[in-house]
Formats: structure tokens, C-alpha cells, sequence
């Protein structure tokens, strides 16, 4: 069963700007956007919790990107300005369950903390 789906991704110069989606057929604690490129191992972007809307950036997003939830719609965005070649990659939104605890929502970002995965948006920044 489908629970999360993205979309937004695609072709755009260094210094341009894409808006990527998700709509959630969850419910989560938190959510996050992660990115991998090939031969890289997947990282973490940002996270928004669900209740508070609080949110977490990694350092090589941050003032560039912004995480924002519409939670009438059930759609967890990123924004993604100022964008970069190294921003390149497969962009996963992620949901931890509610279930878990506050924990699973704290700290560094890790994809094994995250129970649902959406199948991926690509986006690529040409120089």
C-alpha cells in the first residue's frame, strides 16, 4: 500500500529554485525529505515534526531550503532555492510513525528511524 508520494522534481541551472510534494496517506510524528546520489549513501535534508511544525536542517541546506507541512492537504513540501550541482539526486520524502517515540524525531537525521518511504523524485542542477 502507497502511504507516501512525491513529485516537483526535475532539470534546473545552478541559482534556480524546484518545489517538491508529498502527499501522506499517514499519519507520522515527523516527517523528512533525505536525497542520495549515485554512489552515495543517503542523507538526510530536513525534518518538520508534525505536531509542533518544528524543523531541523542539515548544515548543506540550510538558509537554501525550507520544509513546510500543509496538514489540511496532508502534503509535506521542500523548497529548495539557490540550488546547487551538488543538490543533485534522488529526493525521498520519509515519515516515522506515530507510534514511536519523540526520540525518532530528535537529533541528527537517519533514514532508520524513518518506517515509510516514498518512491523518489529526481533533481538535477546543471552548472
Amino acid at each position: 500500500q502507497v502511504q507516501l508520494v512525491e513529485s516537483g522534481g526535475g532539470s534546473v541551472q545552478a541559482g534556480g529554485s524546484l518545489r517538491l510534494s508529498c502527499v501522506r496517506f499517514v499519519y507520522p510524528r515527523c516527517m523528512g525529505w533525505f536525497r542520495q546520489a549515485p554512489g552515495n549513501e543517503r542523507e538526510g535534508v530536513a525534518r518538520i515534526a508534525s505536531g509542533t511544525g518544528s524543523t531541523y536542517y542539515a548544515d548543506s541546506v540550510k538558509g537554501r531550503f525550507t520544509i513546510s507541512q500543509d496538514n489540511a492537504k496532508n502534503t509535506l513540501y521542500l523548497q529548495m532555492n539557490s540550488l546547487k550541482p551538488e543538490d543533485s539526486g534522488t529526493y525521498f520524502c520519509a515519515a516515522v510513525g506515530i507510534s514511536r517515540g519523540s526520540t525518532y524525531c530528535s537529533g541528527d537525521l537517519s533514514s532508520r528511524q524513518y518506517d515509510f518511504w516514498g518512491q523518489g523524485t529526481q533533481v538535477t542542477v546543471s552548472s
